[in-house]
């Protein structure tokens, strides 16, 4: 009866030191660190758990292969619940903390973004270039403005209707939805823009106040100015003075526009040469942030009616012709003079 319990009281031992050293084993492999660089992405598909998500992870690189990847699994129970996605290992240091991410289901986030100021060829140009984002082909923009929902009416024409702002998507995003979001954010501020404006804008439509945005937003980057610069069409607008604007000129350009503009270009006759057509153009050349929707919607109250740069970024606001073509001698002289100092350097 002594052997046996002697042999019991060995095997007992044995066990427990085996399950301390298994304990011990699956301890070491939570805490072991993770082989990856900072850019690294893993994407789990649905129902990779257990042995096969063990497998995966060895297959990256990622860890070491382990018989004790389930016992893990078991032992952890919380660390087993992983959910599909596509994770950056930005930042995971061990085993554990990565498990715990593929749990969390926080996935990576990657950033898309429409610029102030930017036409719809740069937009949709970027949006071909970002990363893990589903690109929906053979789409023009006739068909993505019926797929956008954006209102009847107008010319179907992407310009100015992608609110700018950074757009963050998971990967396998659909680039559709993001142009959506961006569309929507758009006529959601367009339309509270509308709804606040000042009375008896010379405007009928909230179109024609998104036209007139996007004319300020590339005259001027000045938050301080935006108002100024639409009083000035406003007030144009109002005496059927043409907007005589070089931002459309260019946009009317196009390709050929390449850094200048020359007297020929003003005198040519498009669809968006403000020098010779009445009022706006057909439609915004640009897509206006809120603060130039906001600037058209309440101009500043002045008599301006032209404005010229200064030389230090900003602009020279006149009511007369006399003081504008001042205003102007006074930037060319500058000018000369800048080109001067710079060759007597």
């Amino acid at each position: 009866m002594k052997k046996w319990t002697a042999l019991f009281s060995l095997l007992l031992l044995a066990a427990l030191g085996a399950g301390v050293w298994v304990y011990q084993q699956v301890n070491a492999l939570a805490h072991s660190p993770i082989h990856a660089t900072p850019e690294q992405l893993l994407t789990i598909k649905k129902g990779t758990t257990g042995k096969k998500l063990g497998e995966y992870l060895h297959a990256q690189g990622v860890i070491d292969a382990s018989p004790f990847f389930p016992l893990l699994l078991k032992l952890q129970p919380e660390l087993a619940a992983v959910k599909a996605g596509t994770y950056s290992l930005q930042g995971i240091r061990d085993l554990s903390e990565l498990l715990r991410l593929f749990a969390s289901g926080k996935e990576a986030q990657f950033a898309w973004r429409v610029g102030e100021g930017d036409t719809a060829k740069q937009v949709l140009a970027s949006l071909t270039q970002a990363q893990h984002l589903t690109q929906d082909e053979g789409q023009d923009e006739t068909a993505l403005y019926r797929l956008l929902a954006l209102p009847e009416g107008s010319p179907a024409k992407l310009e100015g209707w992608l609110y700018p702002d950074t757009y963050h998507y998971t990967a396998n995003s659909s680039a559709l939805a993001l142009l959506k979001r961006a569309s929507d954010k758009m006529q959601t501020a367009l339309s509270r823009a509308w709804a606040a404006r000042e009375t008896n804008l010379p405007l009928k439509t909230p179109y024609e106040l998104l036209i007139l945005a996007s004319i300020v937003e590339k005259e001027t980057a000045l938050d301080d100015e935006r108002a100024q610069v639409a009083a000035v069409f406003i007030n144009r607008l109002r005496k059927n003075m043409r907007l005589q604007t070089d931002p459309t000129v260019i946009y009317g350009m196009g390709a050929r526009y390449q850094g200048n503009i020359r007297r020929a270009d003003l005198n040519e006759v498009t669809a968006y040469n403000t020098y010779q057509i009445d009022g706006l153009p057909p439609t915004p050349i640009a897509m206006p942030s809120e603060a130039s929707l906001h600037a058209v919607a309440h101009p500043a109250q002045t008599s301006a009616l032209y404005f010229v740069a200064n030389g230090q970024g900003g602009h020279t606001f006149s009511a007369t012709l006399g003081d504008h073509n001042r205003a102007v001698a006074h930037y060319l002289q500058q000018l000369r003079k800048q080109k001067h100092d710079k060759a007597t350097r």
